[in-house]
């Protein structure tokens, strides 16, 4: 347990301790005080730069976009792997990459092997990702290692899941309009928001999304967004829903930024952008 003495230090030097189950827990705050404005804006408060990663230097995916804060006066940041769905490639989910990496984290946007990969290759993709991401890359001084989080998109989404359930130590996971032929996954340890869309043909929400939310374990904590009047590929392109509901789930878990907490619980009303939402948030542990 950390002395009274040195949470008055810790507090001085501007960092926020918060409770959490077990013990306190030391929060990373990055960035001005959030409002629904500032995350919903198209480019947050941190101006980035972009580096790729060929294929051909790594092993256990298909290379990427990495985006970071230019600046590293605010310290380490957390780190976001993010996966496309099947027969996809990284450009469907270039739009949230640099969106998400100016709100103060390094976002790495990959490729996966193939475009057909099955959820469960993806989640080990994004697993690789996420090594090379913290322990290799060029910007990897920039990261804090423990805390990385992990976004994927349809079977991308579905390998999100794979991905905390073989790697509980994730800080966040969120699967967007998610596939997989896996309905359990009761198992999972890591703080998941499952996004569906009210319109989804290809991985409908009664078969995937909500028995995906459904099983996971209320806590550390969970939350299932529908979109209203949207379809499985409404997160191949801009959607401001989808960002500020993302932006505040890695800022809450990724960052123990309970400044966040606002935005996803106990969370939105049914909108003309959001047609239903539920969350564990009594059992959200920051």
């Amino acid at each position: 347990m950390i002395s009274a003495i040195a949470a008055v230090g810790l507090g001085i030097a501007g960092i926020t301790l918060i409770p959490s189950a077990s013990a306190a827990t030391t929060a990373y705050p990055k960035g001005p005080a959030p409002t629904t404005s500032s995350i919903e804006a198209s480019t947050g408060p941190f101006a980035i730069s972009q580096t790729s990663v060929s294929r051909l230097t790594v092993s256990g995916f298909g290379g990427g976009d990495v985006y970071y804060p230019t600046s590293t006066s605010s310290g380490t940041f957390g780190a976001v792997v993010i996966a496309p769905g099947f027969t996809a490639y990284k450009s469907s989910m270039a739009w949230l990459a640099p969106r998400l990496a100016s709100q103060g984290f390094v976002v790495f946007n990959i490729d996966t092997l193939t475009t057909s990969d099955q959820p469960d290759s993806r989640g080990r993709q994004l697993l690789a990702a996420a090594d090379y991401l913290t322990g290799q890359s060029s910007v990897r001084t920039r990261i804090d290692a423990t805390r990385v989080a992990v976004i994927g998109h349809s079977m991308g989404g579905g390998g999100t899941l794979e991905a905390s359930r073989s790697r509980p130590s994730l800080q966040a996971a969120i699967a967007l309009t998610p596939w997989n032929l896996t309905k359990s996954w009761t198992g999972n340890a890591v703080p998941t928001l499952v996004v569906g869309a009210d319109g989804d043909t290809v991985a409908p929400v009664a078969t995937h999304a909500e028995p995906f939310y459904t099983s996971l374990p209320a806590s550390p904590g969970k939350a299932y967004l529908e979109l209203n009047n949207a379809t499985h590929f409404s997160p191949n392109s801009s959607n401001t829903t989808i960002a500020k509901y993302t932006i505040s789930w890695v800022k809450l878990f990724v960052d123990n930024d309970t400044r966040y907490q606002q935005f996803v619980c106990p969370g939105p009303s049914a909108s003309l952008t959001v047609e239903e939402y539920r969350s564990s948030c009594a059992n959200f542990v920051i």
